[in-house]
């Protein structure tokens, strides 16, 4: 028992030096949607923030019959250790889906990962030292400028239009750092939907950008999460894997086409590279959950998952229509979009605002909340910008985000005129 003069572990120890920080520590960035998580459950915000695909549209009783059938059947083998390179029934899931974009891979080219983020950190440990450079997108994905960040990379960032990067720009970035004497660790791309653009990489581009980079001996990481839910009529391209299977890692994700909380993506490599890559994913997670591997398998490529992946891409093309014919009506002369063919997002930029204004902070005045463009830039972003997700919500919230989005560029010209 502890006396009144014995000390306890916190006063003891209160007044030690603080923890020290490895140097990386500070390129752990906060999501700017995560950051801001509570006011968007706050019932007076419109939040065109978050990228969350609709799970409400899943077949809930189904996918329930689904994991009391593994369970009851299986349940001993199922809830066990499993092996570091998935279940035995998911290579022929994805195997369907990757030739769905010209691709035809086997089973010794597939790693599962929990969720493709933990790709982008794999392929990063593996392809990277500190100090290398890694290629991207300008905007990009904001997860993976936290890794890029985490293993002491620089990124450089190349523009895009609308048909995606621009491979001039990627010939420049790719001779500037040659003639610095950087290594290049790899050239990090989404090619479909892009998040946070919304553009694609148009099929002349990607044999364009697979040339550029197996010529200057650059691997490709392609993270293609997007790929399937491009709205009705279109239908994916071919995969930059499908190009040059030697030069390219391929990050694919059942996130957006069937659950996100199942947290289960893949890695499609060459033999040697993938071998790599599971011991390293290994030493993180032992293994995917089998669980959740068992039922992204005996779901997904179904009749039943088929009706809802049209279910979906049905309800993003509204959506998106929806937000882009709001956006037209309410918002003011010298504001730019995206036009998506699919995915979540479109990006909006603003004339006649500084590009340092505070975006976020401009919105949450007027209860709403958007990511702002300088989170998906390592430097400063070319002009004041924005990401807008339409693919979480509804009709009602869209319209009137998009009605409080022209309140806050009126605001921002006024407070912070460029």
């Amino acid at each position: 028992m502890t006396s009144a003069t014995t000390p306890t572990g916190k006063e003891r120890f209160a007044a030690e030096p603080a923890m020290r920080y490895a140097r990386r520590e500070h390129e752990f960035r906060p999501s700017p949607v995560r950051a801001v998580f509570e006011l968007a459950l706050d019932p007076r915000f419109v939040s065109l923030a978050g990228g969350n695909p609709d799970t409400a549209l899943l077949p809930h009783e189904e996918i329930a019959e689904i994991s009391a059938r593994l369970l009851r059947d299986r349940g001993a083998e199922i809830l066990q250790y499993g092996s570091g390179a998935g279940i035995a029934a998911l290579p022929e899931v994805i195997g369907a889906l990757m030739a769905a974009q010209g691709a035809q891979v086997s089973p010794r080219e597939l790693l599962i990962t929990t969720g493709s983020q933990m790709g982008i950190d794999l392929a990063t440990k593996l392809l990277c030292d500190p100090g290398d450079v890694v290629v991207a997108e300008g905007p990009t994905y904001v997860g993976a400028m936290g890794v890029f960040g985490a293993y002491e990379t620089e990124l450089r960032q190349i523009p895009v239009d609308d048909d995606g990067l621009v491979p001039q720009a990627l010939e420049e970035a790719l001779d500037a750092a040659q003639r610095e004497g950087r290594r290049v660790g790899y050239l990090y791309t989404i090619p479909h939907h892009q998040n946070p653009s919304g553009t694609t990489l148009s099929q002349p581009r990607r044999e364009q950008v697979v040339e550029i980079c197996a010529r200057r001996g650059v691997p490709i990481v392609e993270d293609d999460p997007y790929a399937f839910v491009g709205f009705p009529g279109t239908e994916p391209l071919a995969s930059l894997y499908s190009l040059n299977p030697a030069g390219v890692v391929h990050l694919g994700s059942f996130s957006k086409i069937f659950s996100p909380g199942m947290r289960v993506g893949w890695m499609a490599a060459p033999p040697q590279v993938r071998d790599r890559l599971q011991i390293a994913g290994e030493s993180v997670d032992i293994h995917p959950s089998v669980l959740a591997q068992e039922i992204v398998a005996a779901y997904v490529g179904t009749p039943s998952w088929s009706e809802h992946l049209g279910r979906l891409r049905q309800a993003y093309a509204e959506r998106c229509q929806g937000l882009l014919d709001s956006l037209a009506q309410h918002v003011p002369d010298g504001v730019r979009w995206t036009v998506p063919s699919g995915g979540f997002f479109t990006w909006v930029t603003l004339e006649g605002v500084d590009p340092g204004a505070d975006i976020l902070g401009a919105a949450i005045e007027r209860e709403l909340i958007v990511v702002p463009g300088r989170a998906c830039f390592a430097g400063e972003p070319p002009g004041a910008c924005l990401r807008l997700a339409y693919s979480g919500s509804s009709p009602q919230a869209l319209q009137e985000g998009a009605r409080r989005l022209a309140q806050v560029i009126d605001d921002l010209r006024q407070a912070h005129p460029a």
